[in-house]
């Protein structure tokens, strides 16, 4: 879990800050009025986040690809006679 610190304690005590980042290998929230405004952690952190948001995307985007080169789709037509059934239920409840 990362740590939290006030904006101003941030600014008064960036070296100890970028330390902890560096040396827990997490990063810290700083808050203003009682909410996140920004996060600060090194630069390992940043790409090993990027990085698995990049690899869960293109698995995702392999795995459908990989469903329509066999044959595992729907038409057009029948996706949106599925999606507008669903849209009535939906509807029918909240209504």
């Amino acid at each position: 879990m990362p740590a939290v610190t006030k904006t101003m304690d941030f600014y008064t005590n960036l070296k100890e800050i970028l330390d902890y980042c560096q040396n827990n290998k997490e990063p810290v929230i700083a808050t203003g009025n009682g909410q996140g405004k920004f996060a600060v952690m090194t630069q390992e952190i940043y790409e090993e986040l990027i990085g698995n948001s990049r690899k869960e995307l293109y698995n995702a985007l392999q795995a459908g690809l990989d469903q329509i080169n066999n044959g595992e789709y729907i038409e057009e037509e029948e996706m949106f006679k599925i999606m507008n059934k669903r849209r009535s239920v939906l509807t029918a409840k909240f209504v």
